[in-house]
């Protein structure tokens, strides 16, 4: 059987709390508490669920922006967070992240070219000139034209801001991309359009994705196979179509009555 790309074995995060009081222990927070899947090369998988669920813990622990309690996240067989410090540095070239926020992950201060560079910067061993090249073909790639590498965030649209982030995260030519919550913050006009780019990267480089949401009609939109997080574990697996019509879990049968829906007008 094929190595997984990405493999998330019974997966921990317990956060502890600042003491109440002097005589009582400090308390945790359990985000996570046990949570396995995997993810095989060139597909996308979901993780949906409630705020507080432990999606976007799940999104830090797979990028090693913060320590498990217990449990291990294996990109390419690697256990990320047991790789000395340059090693850790030269795997993030096969994973990069797009935020939710595409304004609040730009600085502001830069340039969109040294934006989208960044990633290959930190990286070491380029020239400039081979990072505005680079940079060019990833603009390029999500639909923007190279004379914009001299522009700044503010000069753009919310999509368009989007557009900018995927094209960093695309630029090391990574093997995954964590997305969380990428469209939620743009206008309903433009979610699909951003949705459909990411479609479109994924067939052109094929790249991965583990898609954090909360909106189920993206998840079904993007994804291969969803995990439904309820309070720290996984409570139902499965394809979109399939786990939507045919919900098991009442966490997700609640989620799915919870999507608002059109009736149409009562006649007067």
């Amino acid at each position: 059987m094929t190595t997984p790309l990405l493999e998330v074995t019974d997966l921990v995060r317990h956060y502890t709390l600042p003491r109440e009081s002097l005589f009582t222990p400090p308390p945790q927070v359990k985000a996570l508490n046990g949570v396995s899947f995997s993810l095989q090369a060139g597909r996308s998988l979901g993780i949906v669920g409630e705020s507080g669920s432990g999606k976007s813990t799940i999104a830090r622990l797979v990028m090693a922006l913060d320590q498990p309690t217990a449990g291990s996240v294996k990109l390419l067989g690697r256990d990320l967070h047991r790789l000395p410090r340059e090693e850790l540095r030269l795997a993030r070239r096969d994973v990069q992240m797009v935020f939710q926020d595409p304004y609040g992950s730009l600085d502001p201060r830069q340039t969109v070219e040294r934006i989208v560079a960044e990633p290959l910067a930190a990286l070491a061993g380029s020239s400039r000139a081979e990072q505005r090249e680079r940079a060019a073909e990833s603009l390029a790639a999500v639909g923007l034209r190279s004379t914009d590498l001299h522009k700044y965030p503010h000069e753009f649209s919310g999509g368009q801001r989007q557009r900018i982030a995927i094209a960093r995260a695309l630029i090391t030519r990574p093997k995954l991309i964590v997305a969380d919550e990428p469209v939620s913050a743009l206008d309903v006009s433009v979610q699909a359009q951003v949705l459909n780019l990411m479609q479109e990267l994924q067939q052109e480089f094929g790249v991965s994705y583990l898609l954090i949401s909360h909106d189920l009609a993206v998840v079904n939109h993007l994804c291969d196979e969803v995990c439904v997080l309820h309070r720290g574990l996984v409570v139902e697996r499965g394809a979109p179509a399939r786990l939507f019509a045919h919900a098991q879990h009442p966490y997700t049968q609640a989620l799915l009555a919870a999507v608002p829906r059109a009736e149409p007008p009562v006649p007067a």
